[in-house]
């Protein structure tokens, strides 16, 4: 399991990253100011997701300590501020990758993947998954049913791509509206039900077919693994 320190002071943004990282299979240590964060940096880290408008220091400042400690575990910066963004592209020895809020929480966790897989403190994470006739595999962004190939739009393939890495388990509609559309469930419920039944469609998933997607009542969908 990966270790992730996520420094971020605004509680809007944490605790969705927290609730959907952990859900990954992340272990996620939260600090809501950059000095605690960086009294509690080790070696066990193997990602430092990282603000920078913290309220006590600045978050490059934090970024700059943690290279002058030599640690080796890859940053990721969030930035509400457009103006630095050069400034943090040109910051190569202290950031490996930086996003601009507001952000998708899917491309999020898709730079989070490519950080770690880069990393020389992890093992690449499981890029194929097969769950029944269903194979998913997430870097290529292909799927496949038996031997054909799911032709599926980029919003249908990462629900699926969610919905199948935790085959077995209700995924809730508020955290896949917040994954695939960077949205809440109130704000388009009929836009997640019509990506659902395409899905379904795409697959077969009906009378006479295996059952994949099941609706879990008052929770979202869920893959079934049997």
């Amino acid at each position: 399991m990966s270790n992730i320190v996520l420094v971020e002071d605004d509680a809007a943004i944490s605790g969705p990253l927290v609730r959907v990282l952990g859900r990954e299979g992340y272990n996620v240590t939260l600090f809501e100011a950059g000095k605690p964060a960086l009294e509690s940096l080790n070696n066990t880290v193997d990602l430092l997701i990282l603000d920078l408008g913290l309220p006590d220091i600045d978050g490059l400042d934090v970024a700059r300590h943690v290279r002058n400690r030599h640690f080796g575990f890859p940053i990721l910066i969030l930035t509400a501020r457009s103006e630095e963004v050069d400034m943090v592209v040109g910051l190569d020895s202290v950031a490996d990758d930086y996003m601009v809020k507001p952000f998708r929480l899917a491309e999020l966790l898709a730079r989070v993947r490519a950080l770690l897989r880069r990393s020389d403190h992890n093992e690449a994470p499981t890029d194929t998954i097969q769950v029944k006739d269903i194979t998913v595999n997430i870097s290529a962004r292909r799927a496949f049913r038996g031997d054909d190939e799911l032709q599926l739009t980029a919003k249908e393939f990462e629900l699926l791509a969610i919905l199948i890495r935790h085959a077995g388990s209700a995924v809730s509609r508020d955290d896949l509206m917040a994954e695939v559309w960077g949205e809440s469930a109130e704000d388009s419920t009929k836009k997640l039900d019509m990506h659902i039944s395409w899905l379904r469609r795409k697959m077969r998933d009906e009378v006479n077919s295996p059952r994949y997607i099941s609706t879990v009542r008052g929770v979202g969908f869920r893959f079934e693994r049997e």
